[in-house]
């Protein structure tokens, strides 16, 4: 979720803006030509060749607290390194969510050539022919550098389509000091993750120690349709078995989303609210007052966190289900769409942007997981032995992104309306997710099943 600070992927203000780049390769380090490229066949994004000064033109969401600024900064440093091209900012307006803009863009021909989007949507942009294929322009050099979740969150049907400067982590956030007084253990890893039935064993300790509420799932990110709750708790379902939607076929949600293993996965979180474990949060402060010791959460609280309590917060592994620990990843990326004329313009930008130092310069700015292994090994905190190390650990081994497919968006709606049913209004688990199969499936219906090819 993207994605994050204090707010959930698709809960803050949108901000966008248009920029103008192209980008001589010498002259700026953008690195886009060194290193044999990746090829699949009809994908004629990049050619390697720069076709003389060209404009391009990219939107960017705003973001939180200092990623406009700091790509501002970026783009004013890259024109100023080169002159066969300039980038441009323009401001959109903040009236219309950005994906509206994106969708109204798309319909009047009006797509930038880069375009920043939310991770999950790649696939139903990819489908509907708004995004090129990219792996032509994206040296393996590049790839390889990639964090393997970056590169699964921009692919589809076998094809790379777009590529982030950042990703997102999930995970428990605990106090160890609370933890030890009350004699309870501090996984150290993913695969030293508390059982789900052990948590419920350590929530119903940590109320006899005094904390009536003692966890926080951020439920005042928790709005129905909105992205923090498939974000934050499709992992619960994931890790117990089940599924939003078939992730082999994505035809139907019957069976995966509604399985026994999903309805086991939330009547377990629903349990934890009707026992009044769960702190609503409705001041947004559960954890840094000191009510919630345990707070269900991303990489965006870290700072917050860390300042109400220095030197006494720990990120564990979220709990396992069933089958293993598993977390959340995605965050924004980048796409070229199908309006650009020169994507080798667009690439060059592109690769200045993933930059181990301009990665770390965004990074630092909005406190997101760096990309790239190259940039991680520069980032103290993400680096082998940071305090939020374990984002990285995950993932490379237990992260999962969101559905891929163009269903998405009504997967994603369909789900958050049902976790806040079951958890949030205690609703019967197994009716609001057949509810949700339906929403899916009727979704599925009316596409024809999101055949290849798109419409």
């Amino acid at each position: 979720m993207t994605l994050l600070r204090r707010k959930p992927p698709q809960g803050r203000a949108f901000l966008a803006g248009v920029l103008c780049a192209a980008l001589l390769a010498a002259g700026c380090g953008g690195g886009g030509d060194d290193g044999k490229r990746s090829r699949t066949r009809a994908d004629t994004t990049c050619d390697g060749k720069l076709k003389g000064t060209t404009d391009i033109t990219v939107w960017f969401h705003a973001g939180p607290s200092g990623e406009l600024s700091t790509l501002r900064a970026q783009v004013k440093d890259f024109n100023a390194a080169q002159k066969a091209v300039r980038v441009e900012l323009i401001t959109l307006p903040e009236e219309r969510p950005y994906t509206d803009l994106v969708e109204s863009a798309a319909a009047s021909g009006d797509l930038p050539d880069l375009l920043d989007f939310d991770g999950p949507n790649l696939y139903n942009y990819a489908w509907s022919g708004k995004l090129k294929p990219i792996d032509s322009c994206v040296p393996d050099s590049v790839k390889n550098d990639l964090l393997p979740s970056i590169r699964e969150q921009g692919t589809y049907e076998g094809r790379l389509w777009g590529v982030g400067t950042f990703d997102s982590g999930l995970g428990l956030y605990v106090r160890p000091s609370v933890l030890k007084k009350a004699g309870i253990r501090v996984p150290s890893g993913p695969g030293y993750a508390w059982t789900a039935t052990e948590l419920t064993g350590i929530l119903h300790k940590l109320r006899k120690q005094g904390y009536e509420r003692p966890l926080d799932l951020r439920l005042n990110y928790s709005v129905p349709g909105q992205e923090w709750n498939t974000y934050g708790f499709a992992p619960a379902v994931w890790s117990a078995g089940g599924d939003l939607i078939d992730p082999r076929t994505h035809r139907t949600a019957d069976g995966f989303l509604n399985s026994p293993e999903a309805v086991k996965a939330l009547t377990t979180m629903q349990s934890w609210a009707k026992e009044g474990l769960v702190d609503p949060d409705k001041d947004d402060k559960a954890f840094v007052a000191g009510r919630s010791p345990l707070s269900w959460v991303g990489h965006w609280m870290y700072p917050d966190y860390t300042k109400a309590f220095p030197g006494d917060v720990k990120i564990v592994p979220l709990p396992d289900f069933g089958k293993g620990t598993v977390t959340g990843m995605g965050s924004w990326q980048w796409g070229v769409t199908t309006g650009a004329t020169d994507g080798d313009a667009v690439w060059r930008f592109l690769a200045y942007l993933l930059k181990p130092d301009q990665i770390h310069r965004m990074t630092v700015a909005n406190g997101a997981i760096p990309a790239t292994n190259s940039a991680v090994r520069i980032s103290p905190s993400f680096a082998e032995g940071g305090p939020e190390h374990l984002f990285i650990e995950q993932l490379r081994t237990v992260a999962r992104p969101r559905s891929q497919t163009p269903a998405y968006p009504a997967v994603t709606v369909a789900f958050s309306e049902a976790f806040a049913k079951i958890v949030v209004d205690l609703a019967p688990v197994k009716p609001a997710l057949d509810q949700a199969v339906r929403e899916i499936d009727k979704d599925l219906a009316d596409h024809q099943g999101y055949p290849s090819g798109g419409t």
